[in-house]
């Protein structure tokens, strides 16, 4: 997706850890994500969300109900300096205000508003921006999270008023539950997901308030957010250069020229965001390929043609890497 922004390895190694339980290999659930075991092991590295989204779709196509169980996963330490200045907060209220604050470090894929409703407070997550497929596994996982992280905040159980969800009942709605211990509420006619608490939590003292220590924590927390903003920007540029060359790729050398740097600092500057130009270009390719594919009249010799592969094989060997089964067999 043209929009991605960047994001850390939290979750990806979430997935993996979660399935490692019963067996299966980390292979299958990087597949077609341009991420390797190598990676996992890198603090530093940055990611897309569309990498991301790829492992939790290998993710969801094993276990539908996946996304309620890694939202119970996602403690507020796995959000790393922005989880210390939540802790350290004043009240709850504080904390959640902080949070939605910096959207690019709770790596959010919804618009979070804290909205007022007489006595109710709702976290609200609304204005999803990323595949429909997977739109439902992101709001579980979103407010469970969430919700997750309102309990860590509180060192207890934030009682819930009510939760409403946009999309259908699923088959595995009992399990909605363990994460939302309230009235549930299906095929809401708003235009957001949301639980709702009693607004007089906002007011509740964090026990781990320290006024130093948060200082400290929100200013880096202000300092990443430049950083990941930055990256995210100019990532932005390059994928859209390429994206509009898709036919014909400029190359690494190509490529920097129009970013106006030179080939050696365009290559250092993708080894600090985790990637590398073909891992870049082979992300907009299968993106694009699934499109046309979509496109039934379209012959598949035309879809390599547009894509620049100057061969139909070649083609066919890529998107086989990228997704596991043939063009022909996506197309069904």
């Amino acid at each position: 997706m043209l929009h991605s922004h960047l994001t850390t390895l939290n979750a990806v190694s979430l997935v993996l850890n979660t399935f490692s339980s019963e067996g299966l290999p980390s292979d299958a659930l990087l597949a077609g994500s341009g991420i390797c075991a190598a990676d996992l092991s890198r603090a530093d590295i940055r990611i897309t969300t569309t990498q991301e989204m790829q492992v939790c779709a290998n993710a969801v196509a094993l276990r539908g109900e996946i996304g309620l169980e890694l939202g119970r996963s996602m403690h507020v330490s796995s959000y790393g300096v922005l989880g210390y200045a939540l802790l350290t907060s004043a009240t709850f209220g504080d904390a959640l205000r902080l949070a939605l604050e910096y959207p690019a470090l709770l790596g959010t894929l919804f618009d979070l508003q804290l909205r007022e409703d007489c006595e109710r407070i709702w976290l609200s997550a609304s204005d999803y921006r990323d595949s429909d497929t997977l739109a439902v596994f992101n709001v579980e996982w979103c407010l469970a999270s969430m919700k997750l992280i309102c309990d860590d905040l509180l060192g207890k159980t934030l009682p819930l008023l009510e939760a409403r969800f946009t999309h259908a009942a699923p088959d595995y709605q009992d399990s909605y539950h363990q994460s939302f211990p309230c009235s549930l509420h299906f095929n809401s006619r708003g235009d957001d997901c949301a639980f709702a608490f009693d607004k007089s939590w906002l007011d509740q003292p964090l026990p781990l308030a320290d006024r130093i220590t948060h200082q400290d924590m929100h200013e880096r927390c202000r300092r990443l957010n430049t950083e990941f903003t930055g990256r995210q920007a100019w990532l932005g540029r390059i994928r859209q250069l390429l994206a509009d060359q898709l036919r014909c790729a400029p190359g690494l050398n190509g490529l920097a020229a129009q970013m106006k740097c030179s080939e050696r600092t365009l290559r250092r500057h993708l080894q600090a965001l985790g990637c590398s130009y073909q891992q870049l270009l082979d992300e907009l390719r299968f993106e694009r390929a699934k499109q046309l594919l979509h496109q039934d009249q379209l012959p598949i010799h035309r879809i390599a043609e547009e894509l620049g592969f100057s061969e139909t094989a070649s083609f066919r060997h890529a998107f086989v890497r990228w997704s596991g089964v043939a063009p022909s067999h996506f197309r069904l």
